[in-house]
């Protein structure tokens, strides 16, 4: 069995499935995935919790599967979140530089982040990232690290998500059922881009679209920074609703079609090709016509893309996506999904697969795990940073040890 401290765990609370990602840290730093559990989700809305006691016990199965497969106990994880309440937008912090000599230094650059941060949300939001874009000294764009630099004012871009306290809390507080720890939170959106997105793909500018069952979270790129993120309520059981309705069936009839003859494009030979449905209940079989379901997912698959390509012009960021459009998420699935974006954006589109890391390739290569898995980098990269620090502090008082010794 390994080390719990050589684990992270990502898990992600979805609309239709709970996700558990259960990834070993190697002695490089790499990543190697050894357990994958899935539970079909209860209690989830849109993304959000809105009845936790199945909740809890759909994220109590997922853990034990991903513990089995992995044969390993997890103590804590890095939890996934989502809901149209969360929001994402660009800010900028400005500080003086007060010494004399006008050098910046480590605490001008933790003043001029503080200043980045005190934004005026409402009053009930809190900041789940605060992500660093890059630093301005005296008006010189473009900088990555301004220490040691001669300037009178250093100012820095930031990319602040942020969402509604009481319903980021609820996740978390419902996972503590468990008697387990959460080690942080993540925006959805920027886990699945952190799993799809190589470093290249950052840095042309690229935009990822995370279509779950409740919500389409949705993150920008370019130049190797998060430019711009989104989320919307509306997935993949819209689709499903729509086609009951308009097909007059069953939900669980409708999710079924979708899933069997669904496709994001109505074809020319789709045009007088029915379904025949069996009925279960002693009623007459009804039929059902392909080119009317199709047309219908087409209808709302097509508005998810044209929501975002909106935002997206609205920005000014579509003329940064060199790298194009990456779809994940369970809809990605969807047949033909990636033409119809490609006709939305006018851009290249390809269904995302994770990269830089290894292991389970039946989960690597699964668009609807990318979130969970981009969930055990986002852990990777925390822990990271924490080391750094750790180091960094413990380096300062043995070299204020050894200066004592010496003397």
């Amino acid at each position: 069995m390994f080390e719990s401290v050589s684990l992270i765990v990502g898990l992600e609370i979805g609309t239709s499935k709970v996700c558990c990602v259960v990834s070993e840290v190697m002695a490089d730093g790499a990543l190697n995935v050894i357990g994958v559990g899935q539970s079909k989700s209860r209690g989830v809305r849109k993304g959000e919790i809105v009845d936790p006691t199945p909740t809890e016990e759909d994220m109590r199965n997922a853990i034990a599967e991903a513990e089995q497969m992995a044969d390993v106990e997890i103590e804590s994880v890095y939890l996934g979140v989502s809901g149209g309440h969360i929001r994402g937008f660009n800010n900028r912090g400005v500080h003086s530089v007060v010494s004399e000599d006008r050098e910046i230094t480590a605490e001008d650059v933790q003043d001029v982040i503080k200043n980045a941060k005190a934004i005026n949300l409402p009053i009930e939001n809190t900041i789940v990232h605060t992500i660093r874009q890059h630093f301005l000294v005296d008006g010189q764009a473009g900088i990555q690290n301004p220490i040691g630099m001669l300037g009178a004012k250093v100012e820095v871009d930031v990319h602040v998500i942020h969402g509604v306290h009481n319903r980021l809390q609820n996740p978390i507080r419902t996972f503590k059922g468990l008697q387990l720890d959460v080690e942080a939170i993540a925006f959805n959106g920027l886990a699945a881009a952190m799993a799809v997105l190589s470093n290249e793909h950052k840095e042309l500018g690229s935009l990822v679209i995370d279509i779950g069952a409740g919500t389409t979270d949705y993150v920008v790129y370019s130049n190797g920074i998060v430019k711009h993120s989104g989320v919307l309520a509306i997935g993949g059981d819209h689709v499903s609703n729509d086609l009951a309705v308009g097909l007059k069936v069953s939900l669980a009839r409708a999710e079924k079609l979708k899933l069997e003859f669904g496709s994001a494009i109505v074809g020319s030979a789709d045009c007088g090709r029915t379904i025949s449905l069996k009925n279960d209940l002693g009623l007459p079989d009804k039929t059902v016509n392909l080119e009317h379901l199709r047309r219908i997912m087409s209808v709302r698959i097509e508005e998810i893309f044209q929501l975002i390509e909106q935002d997206l012009d609205r920005a000014g960021l579509l003329d940064y996506l060199r790298a194009g459009v990456f779809i994940c998420g369970g809809c990605a699935r969807t047949t033909d999904i990636s033409k119809l974006a490609e006709d939305v954006f006018r851009l290249p589109v390809y269904v995302g697969k994770t990269n830089a890391i290894s292991g389970l390739k039946s989960a690597l290569d699964q668009p609807e795990f990318a979130t969970a898995i981009g969930l055990v980098k986002f852990g990777s990269l925390q822990q990271k940073q924490k080391s750094a620090r750790t180091s960094i502090s413990s380096g300062f008082f043995q070299a204020v040890g050894s200066l004592f010794r010496r003397a």
